[in-house]
Parts: C-alpha cells; structure tokens; sequence
C-alpha cells in the first residue's frame, strides 16, 4: 500500500514538471518569435523620420540645384523627408569630414562626385570614396568652357590660339583641388597651354565672378550658366559631352572639335557613413531607383541641365574606383 501511495505522488510530481517544463519552453519559444517579429518590423519600418542630406556645396551651383531636386521627390519614394543641409568649404570637403562623423543609422546622407577624388590625390583631404558606403548616383552633368560674351573669344579655337600665344594671362576660375580644376587642366594639356587659376568655392561663386568681371574662363554647366547666357552675359565655347545636348543645340563637343579625350561630366551620388547596415542601403537604392524611371522627375533633371543615370550601389562603387584611379593619373598636372 505504502508502494502504490509513493508511486502515485512521483507520477504526479513528474506530471507537474513536464507541464511547466513545457510551458517554459513555450514561454521561451514564444519570446523568441517576437522578438524576430519586432526586430522585422523595426527593419521594415526603415526610414520612420526624416533623413538629413549634408550637400558640401553652397547654394545655387550645380551640385545644390540637383540635390535639391533629389530631396524635394525623396518623401515620395523613401517615405520620409530629406532636407538638404549646405555645409560647403574646402572643396567641399568641410561637409564630408561632418559626414564621416556621424552614425551609420541611416539618417545622415551626403553628396558626393568626382572631386573628392581630385582632392584626395591632390592631398587636400585624407578622406576618398572608400571612406563611405555608395548608396546610388542618380545624376550625371556635362561640363562647358565659359567665358564672358564681352570676351574677343567667340569659339573654343579662338580660345585656344590665344591661350598658346600668351602663356599664364588667361585667368580661369576653378575650385582649387576639386574636379573643375582636374577639369580645366585637361583643357590646358589638350591644347598645350598653360593658365592662370583663381580659386572658389562652388561652381555658383565661380559664375558669378565671371559674370563680374573678375576672372576670364570657367568650367560651368547648364544650371549654373544657362540663364547667363541666355541673358547675353556669359557665352559657351564648348561643351564635354558625347553629342550636342538639346539645351545647347549650337554648343559644339570638344570631341567633334578634334579633342576626342576631353569627357568632361560630373556624376554627382549619394553616399553614407561607413558601416550603414546593408539591408538599409538597400531600402534607399530602391528607392532612389524607382526615383530614377519617374518621368517627371527626369523632366526635373533635364530641365536642370543634367541627365538621369542611376547606379546602385555595387555599379557606383566600380564606378568611383575606375575614376579614383583615372584621377590619380591626371592629378600630378595640377601640382605646380
């Protein structure tokens, strides 16, 4: 009797354990499912407030006018809003040493295009490329040679001839260090002229110096010059695209000029801080990519005097390789 009294009482000691064994590996189980569940929804939620967008440019050049057009479609496309903070100096440089400070969360972007290269091999930054995460380039700008419509040159041989002929006189604005002045050391080089730079920061202040009288020539582009030129002030010579571009149907390329090497663009992109967790790069590039087939943001772009080109992030970051290495060669030319 005493047996069977014992047996029972450790059957149901047993019982109890297994049940609330099971009910702990339930519990377990359970807290385990939704913490994946809410880390999902954390990831999914990306972005859930506004992205700030640290453009290193001043206001009203190239760079800012496309950014800007960039952050007003941004909302549309990522679901929050991206604001555009000017933080120009140093080539634009300034800006990006800001950049590379701050957390790799996602919520700060920054402007980047070929410069940063020309002023990394040029030892203006320690900062490169590879110090961040490419994200997309959404926007590529050919470049013209600008002078004033008061100039005695009316065509880019003109130009030419006379820059031969008077070594060091011909006054050519340029952001010191940066891709404009990579840029215009090309012009130099083609033509086997030497000139004498003054340096600016952004190609706006570099415009309106011409427009003043202050300088002789600049590297311009469409949303920094056309009005000026429309308005009889400022005259392109050339332009550094492939074809004649529809806002300039009477410009002609330096490459129909006879000079097939000067490509000159500036493909302007968005980058992070190092370190962004992948999944996130991957929210914006498809955002930015569904951006990039909008027609009315094209229009925007086009009107801009830019064409639309998108890059993801693996393409961009070959891209930027394959242009740090080419600025690397040219670089040596602006060191004197």
């Amino acid at each position: 009797m005493f047996y069977d009294v014992f047996l029972h009482a450790t059957r149901k000691r047993l019982s109890r354990l297994f049940v609330s064994g099971a009910a702990v590996v339930s519990l377990t189980a359970g807290a385990a499912t939704c913490l994946a569940t809410t880390q999902s929804a954390q990831a999914d939620d990306y972005p859930d407030h506004a992205i700030e967008f640290i453009v290193p440019w001043s206001p009203g050049g190239g760079s800012d006018a496309l950014m800007r057009i960039i952050s007003n479609a941004a909302q549309q496309y990522l679901g929050q809003p991206m604001p555009v903070i000017n933080m120009p100096g140093v080539s634009g440089t300034i800006g990006l040493k800001e950049l590379a400070k701050k957390s790799p969360d996602g919520y700060t972007l920054g402007q980047i295009h070929e410069g940063l290269m020309a002023s990394h091999a040029t030892g203006l930054t320690s900062l490169n490329w590879d110090d961040f995460q490419p994200v997309a380039s959404l926007a590529s700008s050919p470049q013209y040679l600008v002078v004033s419509a008061d100039s005695e040159w009316t065509t880019f041989e003109e130009f030419a001839e006379y820059a031969r002929a008077h070594p060091g006189e011909i006054r050519v604005g340029s952001t010191l260090g940066g891709i404009p002045h990579v840029h215009a050391a090309m012009i130099e080089d083609a033509i086997d002229a030497k000139f004498r730079y003054v340096g600016f920061e952004g190609t706006g202040a570099r415009i309106r110096s011409l427009v003043g009288g202050h300088i002789d020539a600049s590297i311009g582009d469409i949303s920094s010059s056309l009005e000026f030129v429309k308005n009889g002030d400022l005259r392109f010579l050339a332009v550094g695209s492939k074809e004649r571009l529809e806002q300039t149907p009477d410009v002609p390329t330096f490459k129909e000029l006879g000079y097939d090497n000067l490509n000159l663009s500036i493909n302007r992109g968005i980058v992070a801080p190092r370190g962004i967790d992948p999944a996130r790069v991957e929210t914006l590039a498809r955002g930015f990519e569904a951006m990039s087939k909008d027609p009315g943001f094209i229009e925007r772009v086009n009107k801009a005097g830019a064409e639309v080109e998108f890059m993801g992030p693996q393409a961009y970051a070959d891209y930027l390789a394959d242009v740090d290495a080419t600025v690397k060669r040219l670089s040596s030319r602006l060191a004197r």
